[in-house]
Order: structure tokens, then C-alpha cells, then sequence
């Protein structure tokens, strides 16, 4: 799978590292930068790039960071047939998940129902509420689920992308 890779300056230590895990996984990126440390940078100038390439099918998905990586989320989220979904922590739900009353206590459960339910192509880190491990987790979760097919999903998504 090629990804679009990028991030802003919250994010930047962190890319590295993410370029090479991605690798590790067996998979190729783009990287969006940016490529040297700027304090003062705009999230929308490396998100735009990033969210296009993956509309345009240039990139098959994205991942993409930020301090909370919300900001970031929202500007993938601009682009046509982009389905950015943020992940800022694992989380427990407190009820059903599904609507078979499944139950999970699976923290990372959210990253997979993005995949499964939404379909997501975009993946939306936040750099200063996870630590790597839950980047790599989360990433590795999100990369490997696939989208359900389900028809109801597929309708929803279908809404969303006219």
C-alpha cells in the first residue's frame, strides 16, 4: 500500500520514525513534509497535499499528525472523498459498538470501526496525547482492518462522498 505521509511542527520528531515503521510493515509512503523544523508552519499547507493525493488515488490511504491532529483532521476532511478520522488515545467504549450489541474492551477498537464502518482513507494522529507505541499500534490496527461492505456503511459513505 503506498501512503501519503505528513505532518506539522507538533509532529515533525515523531515522522521519522513513522516513515520507517510504515516500511517496516511493507508498505511505501509519500512523504508530504514538512522537511525541516519550523515552529511557525500551517497545518493546511502539508494536509491539503496529503489528502489530495490520497483523493486522487495517487496514494491508496493517509496518515497525518498534529499536536491534537484535530486541525489536521479537518483540513483532510475539505477535500472530497477524504474520510480523515482522529485518533488521539485508546479508549474503552461504555456500550454497544455495533448494532448487534457487540461489546469490546479493546482500546484501539475505534481505529478498527474507522476502517470498518467509515471506511476511512485518512488516519489522524495526535502527537501530543500518544507516545510512539500508540502511533505504531494504531497505525498497524488502522492499515490492516478492512472496510466492512456492509451496505448500510456503504450507503452512509456514498452520502458522504457526493
Amino acid at each position: 500500500m503506498k501512503i501519503a505521509i505528513t505532518t506539522d511542527h507538533a509532529g515533525f520528531e515523531a515522522l521519522s520514525e513513522l516513515k520507517t515503521y510504515i516500511e517496516s510493515l511493507g508498505h511505501t509512503y509519500v512523504d508530504f513534509g514538512p522537511t525541516e523544523f519550523n515552529a511557525d508552519d500551517d497545518y493546511p499547507d502539508f494536509m491539503f497535499p496529503a489528502a489530495q493525493a490520497v483523493a486522487s488515488g495517487e496514494c491508496d490511504r493517509g496518515i497525518i499528525m498534529g499536536g491534537s491532529g484535530q486541525g489536521e483532521a479537518i483540513a483532510a476532511n475539505r477535500i472530497k472523498g477524504v474520510r480523515a478520522a482522529l485518533f488521539y488515545g485508546p479508549a474503552i467504549a461504555k456500550t454497544a459498538i455495533d448494532a448487534k450489541g457487540t461489546m469490546s474492551d479493546d482500546p484501539y477498537e475505534i481505529v478498527r470501526l474507522s476502517r470498518q464502518h467509515n471506511d476511512a482513507n485518512v488516519l489522524s494522529l495526535s502527537d501530543r496525547f500518544l507516545d510512539m507505541n500508540q502511533m505504531q499500534t494504531a497505525i498497524s490496527i488502522w492499515l490492516e482492518t478492512p472496510f466492512s461492505g456492509e451496505e448500510r456503511h456503504a450507503r452512509r459513505i456514498a452520502k458522504l462522498d457526493d
